[in-house]
């Protein structure tokens, strides 16, 4: 288990600052993998190099996407942060269920802006959403906050000795990578036939198809049975 394992990804944030903070959160906890998804400032510049306040080499080492899904492709579970729990076939999860997560697989913690948070498309792309307990009466956490406290529970968890992984060794789950194509190989196939009728319904029903994949928990061995199933039924047409 390592820390180069865990990336931290903010979605369409708005402002320097709190970008700066975030880096300045991470490096309080040794983590140094920030991908930043279209960041509304121009990025890097110089406010957010000075508000991260001697973490510049995580902004420096950071990765840039022009949307979610170019910036999942290498990540394996993807985690949202939301400050509600979503009416979504998605498992919800708390900071305690951290210890139940594989961290020797390539895990991502999604955030999204400060402004509007993630929508459910963003997070039909996820694999669990994890709410931090705050005050019901107000939720709301600044973007730098809420890393620093997720970034210090998932320090404390790779550093326990008493890491509880529920699938076996010998079982390798499929990646985020794999997963994405198949969902591809499966939407160009239905798109093909017409099957998202009517089209207004078409957004939602690509966010179930999405929340079923990743909610399966697939195997690379059955992603690869699956998508050959997919592209057998394409060719028959």
């Amino acid at each position: 288990m390592s820390n180069n394992n865990i990336s931290f990804i903010l979605h369409k944030p708005q402002l320097s600052e709190n970008i700066g903070a975030c880096a300045r959160a991470m490096k309080n906890f040794d983590f140094q993998k920030m991908i930043v998804v279209d960041p509304k400032p121009i990025f890097p510049n110089d406010k957010i190099l000075a508000t991260s306040v001697g973490a510049k080499d995580v902004i420096n080492k950071s990765k840039t996407f022009k949307d979610l899904k170019s910036a999942l492709k290498n990540i394996d579970i993807v985690i949202a942060t939301s400050a509600r729990f979503r009416n979504k076939n998605i498992k919800h999860i708390q900071l305690e269920d951290l210890k139940n997560i594989d961290f020797k697989r390539k895990i991502a913690f999604l955030f999204g802006s400060e402004a509007s948070g993630l929508s459910n498309n963003e997070i039909s792309y996820c694999n669990y959403t994890l709410q931090i307990p705050t005050n019901p009466k107000f939720k709301s956490l600044n973007l730098s906050h809420s890393l620093i406290i997720i970034a210090h529970y998932a320090s404390s968890i790779l550093k326990s000795k008493t890491l509880k992984f529920l699938k076996s060794s010998k079982v390798k789950t499929a990646t985020k990578r794999e997963i994405l194509l198949m969902a591809d190989l499966c939407i160009k196939n239905l798109d093909e036939i017409n099957f998202f009728k009517p089209k207004e319904k078409k957004p939602i029903m690509l966010e179930n198809l999405r929340n079923i994949f990743y909610r399966m928990e697939l195997s690379s061995k059955e992603t690869r049975i699956l998508s050959g199933v997919f592209a057998s039924l394409g060719k028959k047409r």
